[in-house]
C-alpha cells in the first residue's frame, strides 16, 4: 500500500513539471530581523488566593532539540521558546516573525526524548541543512518545494527520531538535557511566569504515526539524570515505574498523555502492554502518573468523535485526518477519545472496582517551532516543511494530491486552564495532580465548575459564591462525596469570554453514566444559552446561535452571543446505584478557522471546514455509590 502510495505520488511529480513557477505567499513577509538587544520582559506579579488563581500556559513544546523539529527546518532552542512565550518576538523557522498575543503564565519545552539533539549536534543530511526553509520557499516552486517535503516527511516516516543516525550519542543527550534543564532554571521566575522541566516519551504502535506519546512534566529542579525514551522501553508501563523510581529519589513527576486521536485506540485500551486484562495495579499507578490528558491541540480534538458520540452535534470538531487513504472506522476510534475512556473507566469501577480513567484534561500546542501558536487569525504552523506557511497549510505551494498532507486538518494550538494557588511550580503541578484544569482550543476562556449536593440556583448571585462551593462542594477534576437521601447532585458552571475574543454561545453538561448491565451511556444537556432559553432536559433542542462570519474578510462580529453565562443544573435523571461523570463544555459562537484566513491572504477559496465554534471543556467531576 504504502510502494504504491509513493508511486502515485511519483507520477503525479512527473505529471506536473509545467506548474513550476514561483509560490507568491505573503505569510511570509516581513523577513525577521533580529534586535540590537533583547530586553527583558515584566511581566505582572501575582498573589496566593485561597479561592485559586487561573493560569493559562502550553506544556507541550518542540524545539530544534527535536529531531522532528530540527529536519523540518527548525533551529530555535530552549530559551528562544520560553522568551516566545513571555512575549518576545521569535524568528520562524521560514524566517518572518513571531510574537504571541499575550504572554503565558507557565510553559514546559518538552523535545523528544529519543536522539535528543543528536540531529542539530550532527546536523543531519536533509533539504533543510543543505538550504534554510526559508530558501527552499523563496527560491523554490511547487515541484523543487514537493520534493522537499517529500524528503523530509517520508526520512521520518521511515526512520523515526533516529533520522539515518546510526546510534545513540549519550553525550550529546546528556549535554541537550542539562540546555533544557538550564534554560527552565534560566526562565522561571514565581509568582510571574513558571517553568517546567520536561521531554517527551515518544513511543508508538506498530509504525510511527501510531502515537502513544507521553509528556513528562517534573514537579521542581530535582529531575532524572536522563530521560526515559522509547528506546529504553516502549511501554507505558515501564514509564511508569521509571518515574516511580525516580519520586522514590525525590524527582517527582507526572506523565499527560498526548493527544490520543490518532493513536488508533492504544491510548486508552482494555489491555496492557502484554494483552492482559487491566488490573488495580495498572489502574493505581496509570492514576498516579497520568492525572490529566491534553484533548485539544494542533493535531486536533480528542474529547469525543461522531462515531463514538453520533448524538453530539459538536462532535466534528478537530477531527484530524488519519493515514492516507486510511478509512476511519469505530475501531480505529475506539480507546483514542477521552469522553470513551471516561466511560470505560465506569464500567470498570463497576465490574472490577477500581477505575483506570479517572483523567482530567488540558489543552497544548505541540508546536515544533519553540512557539504556542494558538490563534486563528494568526496561526503559524506545527512542523515548518509541512505546515510553516500559508503556501503549504493550504496546499497552493505543494504538488501533493488531496489527502496526503495531513495539517489541512489540524486545528491551531489548544491551551491548559490551570486553577491553583499561585503561580509557582508547586502549585501548578498540583493543581494537575488534582486534576483542577480545563482545556480550551485557544481562547483564553474563564471556566468554572463545582459540583455538590446542596448547591441552589441563589449561589451565583453571591460575589463571594466561589469561595462557598469550594465550602459546599467540590470543583472539576474531584469525586463528589458520599452521600446519603434522595438528594441529586447538583452543579453550578460559570464561563467568561476571552476579552479578546468571540462571545459564548452556550454551557453543556456531559453525563456518562453505567446501567444495571454494566453498558456505559452518555448525554449531553445545555444548561444556559446567549439569546435564547436552554432546555435542560435532552439533548439538540437548542436552536443554532446563528453566525456572523463574512468568509471574504475572515471576520465575525460579536453582535450575538454573551460575555458570560453562568448555569445551575441538577441532574434529573440521577440514579443514586449508578457510576457517573459530569463535565462542563462551553461553546464560543461561530468564527473563522486558520484555513480561512490562510485563504484571504492569498486570494483563494477557502477549504472546509471554514467556520468553526471554539470551546472550552473542564475536567470531569465523578460519582461512585461506593465512595
Amino acid at each position: 500500500m504504502r510502494k504504491c502510495h509513493r508511486c502515485f505520488i511519483s507520477i503525479f511529480l512527473l505529471a506536473s513539471l509545467a506548474a513550476c513557477g514561483a509560490v507568491d505567499d505573503p505569510s511570509l513577509f516581513p523577513e525577521y530581523r533580529e534586535p540590537a538587544q533583547l530586553a527583558e520582559v515584566e511581566l505582572p506579579q501575582t498573589q496566593q488566593n485561597l479561592d485559586r488563581n487561573l493560569y493559562f500556559g502550553d506544556l507541550h513544546i518542540h524545539t530544534g532539540l527535536s529531531t522532528d523539529a530540527y529536519v523540518m527546518g527548525v533551529r530555535s532552542r530552549p530559551d528562544d521558546a520560553y522568551r516566545f512565550a513571555k512575549g518576545h518576538t521569535l524568528q520562524h523557522a521560514a524566517g518572518y516573525p513571531i510574537q504571541i498575543a499575550r504572554p503565558l503564565d507557565f510553559a514546559a519545552v518538552t523535545d523528544h526524548s529519543e536522539y535528543l539533539g543528536q540531529a542539530m549536534a550532527e546536523r543531519v543530511d536533509m533539504p533543510t541543512s543543505r538550504k534554510s526553509l526559508r530558501q527552499i520557499l523563496l527560491d523554490g516552486n511547487p515541484l523543487s518545494i514537493t520534493w522537499a517535503w517529500l524528503k523530509t516527511t517520508l526520512t521520518i516516516r521511515s526512520n523515526g527520531f533516529g533520522a539515518g543516525m546510526d546510534q545513540l550519542n549519550v553525550a550529546t543527550n546528556r549535554s541537550a538535557w542539562q540546555e533544557t534543564i538550564d534554560a527552565a532554571e534560566r526562565h522561571y521566575q514565581p509568582q510571574r511566569f513558571t517553568t517546567f522541566v520536561g521531554y517527551e516519551w515518544s513511543a508508538s504502535v506498530g509504525d510511527i504515526a501510531t502515537h502513544i506519546h507521553r509528556n513528562v512534566i517534573y514537579r521542581g529542579s530535582d529531575v532524572s539524570d536522563l530521560p526515559f525514551s522509547s528506546i529504553d522501553s516502549s511501554r507505558p508501563e515501564d514509564l511508569w515505574e521509571f518515574l516511580k523510581k525516580e519520586e522514590a529519589k525525590g524527582n517527582v513527576a507526572i506523565a499527560i498523555p498526548h493527544n490520543a486521536n490518532v493513536s488508533r485506540g492504544n491510548m486508552y485500551p482494555t489491555q496492557d502492554s502484554n494483552g492482559n486484562k487491566l488490573n488495580k495495579n495498572y489502574a493505581d499507578l496509570r492514576t498516579h502518573f497520568e492525572p490529566v490528558s491534553e484533548i485539544l491541540q494542533i493535531k486536533g480534538a480528542s474529547e469525543t468523535h461522531p462515531l463514538l458520540s453520533p448524538l453530539d452535534e459538536f462532535a466534528e470538531y478537530g477531527v484530524a485526518q488519519m493515514q492516507p487513504g486510511e478509512k476511519t472506522s469505530l475501531q480505529t476510534v475506539t480507546g483514542s477519545y477521552l469522553r470513551d475512556a471516561l466511560r470505560k473507566g465506569l464500567v470498570f469501577s463497576r465490574q472490577e472496582g477500581f477505575n483506570p480513567y479517572r483523567i482530567g484534561v488540558i489543552g497544548a500546542s505541540d508546536s515544533h517551532n519553540a512557539s504556542s501558536p494558538a490563534d486563528e487569525n494568526d496561526y503559524t504552523g506545527k512542523l515548518p516543511m509541512m505546515d510553516g506557511s500559508a503556501g503549504l497549510r493550504t496546499g497552493k505551494a505543494l504538488l501533493l494530491p488531496d489527502g496526503v498532507n495531513p495539517v489541512t486538518s489540524w486545528s491551531s494550538g489548544g491551551l491548559a486552564g490551570v486553577w491553583a494557588l499561585e503561580n509557582t511550580r508547586e502549585a501548578l503541578f498540583d493543581a494537575l495532580r488534582r486534576r483542577e484544569t480545563y482545556a480550551t482550543s485557544g481562547p483564553r476562556i474563564k471556566l468554572r465548575m463545582f459540583g455538590g449536593w446542596h448547591f441552589k440556583r441563589s449561589l451565583l448571585d453571591d460575589p463571594s459564591w466561589v469561595t462557598s462551593a469550594y465550602e459546599m462542594g467540590v470543583p472539576m477534576g474531584s469525586l463528589l462525596p458520599p452521600h446519603t437521601g434522595p438528594t441529586s447532585p447538583t452543579f453550578v458552571v460559570a464561563a467568561l469570554k476571552d476579552e479578546l475574543g468571540a462571545n459564548l454561545d452556550r454551557i453543556q453538561i456531559v453525563k456518562g453514566w453505567v446501567d444495571e448491565n454494566g453498558s456505559s451511556h452518555e448525554k449531553i444537556f445545555d444548561i444556559a444559552a446567549a439569546s435564547r432559553k436552554a432546555d435542560t432536559g435532552s439533548i439538540g433542542k437548542l436552536p443554532p446561535i446563528g453566525s456572523t462570519v463574512d468568509l471574504a474578510s475572515a471576520s465575525y462580529k460579536n453582535t450575538i452571543g454573551a460575555s458570560s453565562l453562568t448555569g445551575f443544573w441538577r441532574d434529573p435523571e440521577f440514579d443514586p446505584t449508578q457510576n457517573a461523570f459530569y463535565y462542563a463544555r462551553v461553546l464560543e459562537i461561530p468564527t473563522p478557522r486558520w484555513s480561512t484566513y490562510d485563504a484571504v491572504r492569498l486570494g483563494i477559496p477557502p477549504m472546509q471546514p471554514a467556520v468553526i465554534q471554539e470551546r472550552a471543556i473542564s475536567s470531569s467531576i465523578w460519582y461512585s455509590p461506593t465512595n
